[in-house]
């Protein structure tokens, strides 16, 4: 067989040294899975986790941009003492305090059994707060968009890595070989630094995001080319039949390339999703009455087509805010943060009510949160914005084992920094995979000569919030 020359340096060059260090290392040098148990024909097949699981599947509503923790669910109630004052001195370190303390525009009042203080913004999610784990003490690295969407995602805000939904499609594969196992909707377009978000890096393309613009209603121009009006499945699947072979014996010459294998199980996925795809996102298919109860709106349309994948064993389902960055308000927080609140607060309390009475809300972990969050003090002399505020702000759980009704650390008395149990987004990750019965410390990948993982040599499980 005819090598060329990069690929006989890449066979023969080290391969002394290499025979040396696989007593070491155990393995062979190269990209392969260490964590999961792969089947390379069918790599999206349901595998077992390491442990017995408390979810079977995620959803993360991502409110992109970075929503104020004290206008939604930490309260701070000093912000009013204080409003339009300096920092009293010695409470708060300097860095990004750019005006006067800045009382929420909100109103805040405690709800169900808990007793735990919601803003008005979101009184009608509040009403599953006895099944909701709010963290408040959650801490990222930097006060910047890209690096922190990276992290949240990523596990890493400045290196290319697998995206959470991967690494969780990766351990577990997907319960539906008709649909892809990991979802990203976000409507009008791409979040800031894009597919980034939902890559799958070194992992197999299989598990990478599918990306749909919830902007469209019509299921032709959501998955775009879903149907072929041309030829039958019979016709297709002979012409699949046929390129198959010839990128199979293509891929055998370049030592099963990835991108190319991945370009392979992507074709097949796509005819497959001809047969289900169309009837899990028609939501004209779900009665009446439930319809009305997401409402009509893109975000409402967006959780109810979750629901839908969620039922046909969708693995990983993201649910952005929209492109670019929503609720990033510098200025004007109280009208941008009351407009996103009102189109987000009616279908999550409408998603958590549906998974419930489906029997469904145990067995799957919800996420809700942003980047970072928000600075108590105001960006400038108007006080009407917050800048970035990455040292402490709130996400919170609910479902799939999560402790409900309960407030995880804190925030010092105006909301700036977290004071007590901060929470980096390595334990965040690590305690999410931990309910879904994975061992984030098992859960590697090995690739370019080291063992890989979302957590990195980071993360410890918050055992306080499970049960």
């Amino acid at each position: 067989m005819y090598l060329s020359r990069r690929e006989m340096l890449r066979r023969c060059g080290m391969g002394m040294g290499l025979i040396g260090l696989a007593d070491l290392v155990g393995d062979e040098c190269g990209s392969e899975a260490r964590g999961a148990t792969v089947d390379p024909q069918n790599p999206l097949a349901a595998r077992p986790p390491h442990f017995r699981a408390k979810a079977q599947r995620v959803v993360h509503l991502f409110m992109n941009g970075g929503p104020s923790h004290v206008d939604t669910f930490d309260y701070k109630p000093l912000l009013a003492k204080y409003h339009g004052q300096p920092v009293p001195s010695g409470n708060l370190r300097t860095e990004r305090l750019t005006g006067g303390l800045m009382q929420s525009p909100f109103a805040f009042r405690q709800y169900g059994q808990c007793g735990l203080w919601v803003s008005e913004l979101f009184r009608k999610t509040a009403a599953h707060i006895d099944e909701i784990a709010v963290i408040r003490s959650m801490q990222a690295e930097v006060p910047n968009h890209e690096p922190s969407l990276m992290l949240m995602n990523c596990g890493d805000g400045r290196l290319p890595r697998p995206s959470f939904g991967s690494w969780v499609t990766y351990g577990l594969g997907s319960e539906n070989g008709n649909l892809p196992g990991f979802i990203a909707m976000c409507p009008g377009g791409y979040p800031i630094v894009a597919t980034h978000n939902w890559r799958s890096s070194f992992l197999p393309g299989a598990y990478q995001g599918t990306y749909l613009d919830t902007q469209h209603t019509d299921v032709a121009r959501l998955i775009a080319n879903i149907q072929n009006t041309r030829l039958s499945l019979d016709q297709q699947r002979g012409q699949l039949d046929l390129v198959r072979k010839l990128n199979e014996r293509h891929a055998e010459r370049r030592e099963r390339d990835a991108a190319l294998q991945a370009r392979i199980e992507s074709f097949e996925l796509a005819f497959r999703m001809q047969s289900e795809a169309t009837d899990a996102f028609d939501i004209s298919r779900e009665p009446k009455h439930i319809q009305d109860s997401y409402g009509g709106d893109t975000h409402g349309r967006q959780l109810l087509i979750t629901r839908r994948l969620l039922e046909r064993g969708v693995r990983f389902v993201q649910v952005w805010s929209g492109g670019g960055q929503p609720w990033d308000n510098h200025d004007n927080l109280e009208n941008n943060h009351r407009s996103l609140a009102q189109q987000w607060d009616g279908p999550i309390a409408a998603l958590l009510s549906d998974l419930k009475q489906r029997g469904m809300l145990e067995s799957t972990l919800v996420l809700w949160g942003g980047e970072f969050g928000r600075t108590p003090v105001a960006e400038r002399p108007a006080l009407n914005g917050r800048d970035h505020n990455h040292y402490g702000f709130t996400c919170w759980l609910a479902g799939g084992g999560v402790r409900g009704g309960y407030a995880h650390g804190a925030t010092d008395d105006f909301g700036f920094q977290a004071v007590e149990k901060p929470t980096p987004v390595h334990d965040l990750h690590a305690t999410m995979l931990h309910l879904l019965g994975l061992d984030h410390k098992r859960l590697t990948y090995r690739y370019a000569g080291r063992d890989f993982r979302l957590t990195d040599v980071h993360g410890n499980v918050i055992h306080d919030i499970l049960t």
